[in-house]
């Protein structure tokens, strides 16, 4: 069971709460996606536009980071970060969630490792996953398995997985966009930083309550904005407040634009 911060404790998250313009941000996210929660086709119905919302996220994630968004009728995907992108997605899938959020909640480390190797691209190739199973057996470089962190972000990766096993009480917008900002800036792994990053922060919203049904797609948004997206995640991994307000309202916007993207989802599906 996750160890919650003690009472007499500050919140080490807490003062971000306090940052321009975040708690009128995460407060706006909060209520989206509240409100889509409540519409006609996901009081029964969820399963089929959470499915949907996860495929969405997926090809968008993609191609935040230069895949194809292209699903072919064969069900052959050649793009590599697609194909990773969405081997991930079916962790996240309404069929999927249970057993990964509940193993997210107390550890969250093994979840990351997972979706990482699933994310990677060279894990499309069978002739690189027989050679990942070797260096993995003989104890090789640390580069070549997917999922395998890198021995010096092995650090700020517990800091990371403390926070998320009842280190921090702050909303679950905050948290959320602390653990996609802060995967993107470490880059713990040898790739996939991308698809990873937002993988985590979406089981986040989904395994903390803010989104339990993984309604929302902000990545379509942030997909929309891949700029801006990639200017405040590299100015947020230098840490200076401003920097870090800034990604928070943004990542904050992109769960607000994802619920009304989940909005048009559950629209389209009722009869």
């Amino acid at each position: 069971m996750p160890v919650a911060t003690p009472s007499n404790q500050p919140d080490p998250l807490a003062p971000l709460l306090e940052l321009p313009g975040v708690a009128d941000a995460v407060q706006e996210a909060s209520d989206y996606v509240a409100r889509v929660h409540r519409h006609p086709a996901n009081l029964r119905g969820w399963d089929v536009t959470g499915a949907e919302s996860v495929l969405r996220g997926a090809r968008a994630s993609a191609q935040i980071d230069g895949g194809s968004v292209r699903l072919p009728e064969d069900g052959q995907v050649a793009d590599p970060i697609l194909a990773g992108s969405l081997r991930v997605a079916e962790m996240l899938a309404p069929d999927g969630i249970t057993e990964t959020q509940t193993i997210w909640r107390r550890a969250p480390l093994q979840i990351m490792a997972k979706i990482n190797a699933l994310a990677s691209p060279e894990m499309s190739d069978p002739a690189f996953r027989q050679l990942a199973a070797r260096g993995s057996e003989q104890g090789g470089s640390e580069f070549l398995v997917p999922g395998r962190p890198r021995a010096a972000a092995g650090g700020r990766l517990k800091l990371l997985a403390a926070l998320l096993t009842g280190g921090s009480r702050v909303s679950a917008v905050v948290l959320s966009a602390v653990v996609h900002g802060e995967l993107l800036a470490l880059a713990p792994f040898a790739g996939a930083s991308g698809v990873t990053a937002r993988a985590c922060s979406r089981l986040t919203t989904i395994a903390s309550g803010l989104d339990p049904r993984g309604l929302g797609v902000p990545e379509v948004w942030w997909n929309r904005h891949r700029g801006e997206y990639g200017d405040l995640a590299r100015a947020f991994a230098q840490g200076t407040p401003e920097a870090v307000g800034a990604w928070i309202c943004f990542h904050a916007q992109g769960l607000s634009e994802g619920a009304l993207e989940a909005k048009s989802i559950a629209d389209a599906s009722r009869p």
